[in-house]
């Protein structure tokens, strides 16, 4: 395993951590609300080494990367640490996965980058538009319950909210080396930061459609986080987009069945490096 600090928007410094073949075809694993690169840990230690690039990403705020005040509204600033750690470590045509908030993350990236860097793109239990208005219709009942706690400085009501966050984040019973982990990167973002990340106004629908790229939906049918018609809105603006469901999942898919979403995984970007060799040169 490899660590990175890359520069990204307004010089905050990104954590980056990466492992397997250095030749292999890259992925960027892009994590969610209040998690870090640790996320995938079953990913960058799984077979997908053996053949792929992994890179595993700390969004700003979260994790080891810089935590600053007041630099998470500017959709700009995300699109260009996405670019920073493409460019950074020389990433060829990288396959995108994004997970949950990783999805607004992704389409900054897509407004100001396009895809003629990228390979491809895995939204994961992922959300590509939110508003104070829209918020019921996106977000699970369960998951805005738990906002005032996520916001709170009170160390109890913040630490209260949290666990109750682990136990909806997915139907997989966490051992107690992989709850206490998971509580520990949550502990370690600032409520402000939380409170900043869901307090963004953002509409994607002008960019999903423009997408040239390959895409697949990945979405767990029992995911209380994002309700699972979201993953059927972002499958039907991308043209050519396919979707994978998975009726016992939650919203942690690649934990509740590591393998099938490993596998899937696999055969993506199998299939989108078959569409670039199709691509006509210019």
């Amino acid at each position: 395993m490899k660590a990175h600090t890359i520069g990204g928007g307004g010089n905050v410094q990104l954590h980056v951590e990466e492992a397997g073949r250095e030749d292999g075809r890259p992925i960027l694993f892009i994590h969610g609300f209040s998690h870090c690169n640790l996320t995938w840990r079953r990913q960058m230690d799984s077979d997908l080494s053996r053949r792929h690039r992994l890179v595993a990403m700390d969004l700003r705020g979260h994790g080891r990367s810089d935590k600053p005040m007041d630099a998470y509204a500017d959709g700009r600033l995300w699109a260009e640490d996405v670019n920073a750690v493409i460019q950074e470590l020389q990433l060829d045509r990288p396959v995108l996965v994004g997970w949950s908030y990783a999805g607004f993350v992704i389409a900054d990236y897509l407004r100001y980058y396009g895809d003629n860097d990228i390979g491809g793109i895995n939204f994961v239990g992922a959300a590509v538009n939110i508003s104070a208005d829209t918020a019921p219709d996106i977000l699970g009942g369960d998951f805005l319950a738990l906002l005032p706690g996520f916001f709170s400085t009170d160390v109890d009501e913040s630490v209260e909210a949290l666990q109750a966050f682990m136990r909806i984040c997915g139907e997989c019973q966490l051992d107690d080396g992989d709850g206490y982990l998971t509580l520990g990167v949550n502990t370690v973002v600032p409520p402000s930061v939380r409170q900043s990340l869901l307090s963004r106004t953002i509409d994607n629908d002008d960019v999903l459609p423009h997408v040239s790229v390959p895409v697949l939906v990945t979405q767990g049918e029992r995911d209380r986080i994002v309700r699972p018609e979201v993953a059927r809105e972002i499958a039907a603006l991308v043209a050519g987009a396919r979707i994978s469901t998975y009726p016992e999942a939650g919203h942690a898919v690649f934990l509740d069945d590591t393998e099938r979403f490993n596998r899937e995984l696999a055969e993506f970007l199998e299939a989108s490096a078959q569409v670039e060799h199709r691509l006509p040169t210019a």
